[in-house]
């Protein structure tokens, strides 16, 4: 029978400890009955048997396990001590430790660790500094190392960087020394259990009714679109609304850096990058997969975000055939988005004079939506913009719908409106083409939707 003299010398003590509510590790009799048993689990049981365990059946055999120990070594604590202790050694043992209650509180969406003892979280579009920590920075690379692991990749001084995803899809990142200067940093993405739907970007005052429904007319119309906006702005979330307006008689071929897009329709194929393993063999790129795709007779091809030498391939998709596709890229203005898919082009290795890149660009993409995050934490869809071809060969962005702010309330929020900008869209009449009819009257400057 184990020694337990630390433990009965504390009994008194355990009462008057601070209770643990927000998961920080401040309860030190728990701390260290959370070592001593995770110790005894793996040095009594069959670890690996427990792990084959449903989540219940796995918290009900090692509460057992854990109130079996505890009875042979004389130890008694509170019910609520005893809850925290065994949600911790489940956590650290088969999940995230102290991040496992955020991954699962469903108001996160984002979760930033700069280091072991500051926790950021992202709610409602604004970063909040919570009462989270971890013991130290070995800890977080315990925790980083039970993420990436599974996946086949690694995080070392040879390889300081990686990116990973939990098996709810929620995009991970993160960063060791000698690349950071504050110990383990880690970004994580969370994945919406429930898709978004234009509803609800109606009821969040994302965009219009009117914007909607043209959007909608753009996708069912094969134009193809390019979704501009920065980190953070709902780029790709846009994308898997407007994606479901896609009719389902047609294939889909989504190609992705790492899987979010989750489009409710049949005949829906998906294809993610995959990075160099540990050896540094067996990438492959987005650039690969789009080549790839043309083999697989899709109707539409999606790709998640466009980055590099991909984005030639994804216009060549454009021009030879395959109408309706779209994708998204980082940049702050709709001719912004142009000069950064201008850039992406070169690094394809392309030796072609800048105006033909252009002329390139301007007959593949039809639609550029410009989302952006504004400083109140609100995502909005601050400009829809038809791309309008000359006949010298020229071109300009002209803009059908935008936002336009207004002020800002003593709290803090933006304040504005939407508003068509008068310009009636040339796509109108492909829209006619097939049977979509939308009133000019929508695109004129009087019919505005206020959003206060």
């Amino acid at each position: 029978m184990a020694s337990t003299s630390i433990f009965e010398k504390r009994k008194e003590k355990a009462s008057s400890i601070k209770r643990n509510k927000d998961y920080k590790y401040e309860n030190h009799l728990v701390d260290e009955l959370v070592e001593h048993y995770k110790a005894r689990l793996l040095r009594d049981t069959n670890l690996e048997a427990l792990t084959q365990l449903s989540q219940g059946e796995m918290r009900l055999r090692i509460e057992q396990l854990v109130s079996q120990f505890m009875s042979e070594e004389r130890v008694i604590i509170s019910r609520h001590d005893k809850d925290i202790l065994i949600t911790r050694i489940l956590d650290e043992s088969v999940g995230y430790g102290p991040l496992e209650p955020l991954i699962n509180d469903p108001t996160i969406t984002e979760i930033l660790i700069n280091g072991s003892d500051e926790v950021y979280v992202e709610k409602y579009g604004k970063l909040e500094l919570i009462d989270v920590s971890f013991r130290n920075d070995e800890h977080v690379r315990h925790v980083v190392d039970r993420i990436v692991a599974p996946l086949g990749r690694r995080i070392d001084e040879s390889s300081p960087m990686v990116d990973a995803r939990l098996p709810d899809g929620s995009r991970v990142n993160a960063v060791i020394s000698p690349v950071s200067l504050n110990g383990t940093l880690v970004s994580i993405r969370k994945f919406r259990q429930k898709p978004f739907e234009m509803q609800d970007f109606l009821n969040f005052n994302t965009l219009t009714s009117a914007m909607a429904k043209f959007l909608e007319a753009v996708v069912k119309s094969k134009l193809n679109v390019l979704i501009s906006g920065g980190t953070g702005s709902g780029k790709t979330s846009l994308l898997n609304v407007i994606a479901t307006a896609i009719p389902p008689g047609e294939r889909v071929l989504t190609i992705e850096d790492s899987a979010e897009l989750r489009l409710n329709r049949p005949n829906v194929i998906g294809m993610e990058a995959r990075p160099a393993n540990v050896e540094g063999k067996g990438e492959i790129s987005i650039r690969q997969l789009v080549r790839n795709a043309l083999r697989m007779r899709p109707d539409r091809i999606i790709v998640g975000e466009v980055r590099s030498g991909e984005a030639f391939d994804m216009l060549q998709a454009m021009n030879t055939g395959h109408e309706g596709s779209i994708t998204t890229v980082h940049a702050n203005s709709p001719e912004d988005a142009l000069r950064r898919v201008e850039a992406m082009v070169v690094m394809a290795g392309m030796e072609l004079p800048s105006h033909v890149i252009r002329d390139y660009i301007v007959g593949a993409l039809d639609i550029i939506v410009q989302a952006t995050r504004l400083t109140d934490g609100t995502r909005k869809v601050v400009s829809i913009s038809e791309i309008c071809k000359r006949e010298d060969g020229s071109h300009t962005v002209k803009d059908i719908f935008i936002y336009k702010r207004t002020g800002m309330t003593k709290d803090g929020q933006i304040e504005g409106y939407f508003t068509p900008t008068g310009y009636v869209p040339k796509c109108l009449e492909r829209f006619a083409y097939f049977g979509i009819n939308i009133p000019e009257a929508t695109f004129s400057e009087l019919y505005k939707e206020v959003n206060l």
